[in-house]
């Protein structure tokens, strides 16, 4: 899809992948870019940042600010109506907003349904409220943020490796299911993108992070969101942030037993990082 002169909408805009597609869609030539999150100071600040650039270059300010609670069915809906009504029609709906840190079966039940809202109930309803409109238009694109996670597994949190899996299920049902109405649907999946999010996991370490999703060079999110547009340009379904990590699916997918051996082997040494005294 060509973004130039499109309407997109990115979720969990205030940092990171996110707050990097807003600036990277409006170079693109996005008409307008609603950055939402629930974090309102901060996509504010990311607002007045790009569009103070464009402003300086006498190229208008083209990211507009909304809140939103992406587990919230009737706000998202909401939103997608007051958009439609006072900007014009979505073209492309990135579902970006993230949560991890959660653990394994040990984790408070709370904390599974939080991830389960955020990481795969978001893209529900995102998908409930946008997909009348854009099958009677005969168009309209999803772009859901997954993660390498999805598609391997993430050592240390169980709760994000099953909920972003998920994520990469639905996405792709909702490819097979509406493709052939207009509907195009994307899922990215990250590999180490040095974010707040992915420092979080690893006690502020990235280049540890990287380390227990099977390693990979951390990318910067300006980098990251460069590529997923070009993904985004040649509608490709999978969007792998690090190309380098697909080979690591293939291996998965023709010796599942073999790859689950080398994951417990890079799980031994990633115990070793984090409890270098143990």
């Amino acid at each position: 899809m060509d973004i130039n002169g499109r309407i997109a909408v990115v979720t969990g805009a205030a940092g990171g992948i996110g707050s990097a597609l807003v600036g990277a869609l409006v170079d693109a030539g996005a008409r307008a870019v609603v950055a939402t999150d629930v974090a309102v100071a901060g996509v504010e600040a990311v607002a007045k940042a790009v569009n103070g650039d464009r402003a300086t270059a006498g190229s208008g300010a083209p990211v507009v600010v909304r809140r939103l609670d992406v587990t919230d069915s009737a706000a998202t809906a909401a939103l997608v109506d007051e958009i439609e009504s006072s900007i014009g029609p979505i073209d492309l709906w990135f579902a970006n907003a993230g949560l991890a840190g959660g653990g394994g079966p040990e984790a408070p039940d709370d904390v599974w349904q939080r991830q389960w809202d955020v990481n795969l109930m978001a893209h529900v309803h995102a998908t409930r409220a946008l997909l009348p409109g854009w099958l009677a238009r005969g168009e309209g694109y999803l772009i859901t943020t997954a993660s390498m996670a999805g598609l391997l597994t993430t050592l240390r949190d169980g709760v994000y490796a099953a909920t972003k899996h998920a994520a990469v299920g639905y996405a792709e049902w909702l490819a097979i299911t509406y493709g052939d109405q207009g509907v195009k649907v994307s899922t990215i999946c990250p590999g180490a993108v040095n974010t707040a999010m992915l420092r979080g996991g690893a006690d502020g370490d990235a280049a540890k992070a990287a380390a227990i999703i099977g390693g990979g060079d951390v990318l910067e999110p300006a980098d990251a969101a460069a590529r997923i547009l070009a993904g985004v340009a040649d509608e490709r379904f999978l969007i792998l942030t690090h190309p380098d990590l697909g080979e690591l699916v293939i291996r998965k997918a023709q010796d599942p037993d073999r790859w689950i051996r080398g994951m417990r082997r890079l799980w031994g040494r990633a115990q070793e990082l984090f409890n270098p005294t143990a």
